[in-house]
């Protein structure tokens, strides 16, 4: 595990899910951690705290970092969204909301804690996606924005890096979050749904939020000094597996 003690971490979109798993994990290993989000997350640890936040908002992440106050060695941004429609159905309306949270809201939130992070020692991490490399039908706004997040930390690791800043991201594949589950248990066939999801994985299974906020805490480590500038993919090896048709594929 790594040692974060003494080390303020922030974490965007840190109520539920991936961003309550990394939260924790960088709690576990010593952290102060700062859970910004729209929703209280409620039972929160010692070392953690609440402040509201809207990341698509500047005037929200100003206020934000007000209330950290300086000393930040961490910043995660995790907060984002998704929806399903077709380029036909979909409306400017939510194409901006998929940019507003998931690309400006990274940008923002750097922007806005920039002067209190550390400069000798200070890391940011973001949450990309394997749909940043690759797609899911219906995904157009979100595999944009999260290509625009994978683009946006190799930017920010050059510009950033002779401050002593290091930004990388995490691109997770399927992570077994409770809204996941939620996906899978409301259909019929869910049985042969999760036998199906795990075959897309040559581990054999698919991922939990701990396996996400560990390489997060990695990333955000001392042991990662000189990791700058990476897409780390947390997937299984999903994404580097080629496809066959059925009938050439061998049994399992």
């Amino acid at each position: 595990m790594s040692d974060f003690t003494g080390t303020t971490a922030v974490v965007t979109g840190g109520a539920q899910g991936i961003g309550r798993a990394i939260a924790d994990r960088l709690a576990a290993d010593g952290a102060d951690v700062i859970i910004g989000d729209l929703r209280d997350p409620g039972d929160l640890g010692d070392r953690q705290r609440y402040v509201e936040l809207d990341v698509r908002s500047e005037s929200s992440a100003n206020a934000f970092a007000g209330a950290c106050g300086d000393g930040i060695g961490v910043l995660v941004n995790n907060a984002g969204i998704m929806f399903e429609a077709s380029i036909a159905e979909q409306t400017t309306e939510q194409w901006d909301m998929a940019m507003a949270v998931n690309l400006r809201g990274p940008w923002l939130m750097t922007k806005a804690l920039l002067s209190r992070l550390s400069k000798r020692s200070g890391a940011v991490v973001n949450i990309g996606s394997i749909e940043g490399i690759g797609s899911n039908p219906l995904h157009t706004a979100y595999s944009a924005s999260k290509g625009g997040v994978h683009g946006l930390t190799a930017a920010m690791a050059v510009d950033l890096g002779p401050m002593g800043i290091r930004c990388n991201a995490v691109a997770p594949g399927w992570i077994d979050t409770a809204l996941n589950k939620a996906y899978i248990e409301r259909l019929d066939t869910r049985d042969v749904a999760l036998a199906e999801l795990a075959m897309l994985h040559p581990v054999g299974h698919v991922g939990d939020p701990a396996d996400v906020a560990a390489t997060v805490a990695f990333l955000a480590s001392e042991d990662a000094r000189f990791v700058s500038g990476q897409v780390i993919v947390v997937d299984g090896a999903r994404t580097v597996k080629l496809s066959l048709p059925p009938i050439l594929s061998p049994q399992r």
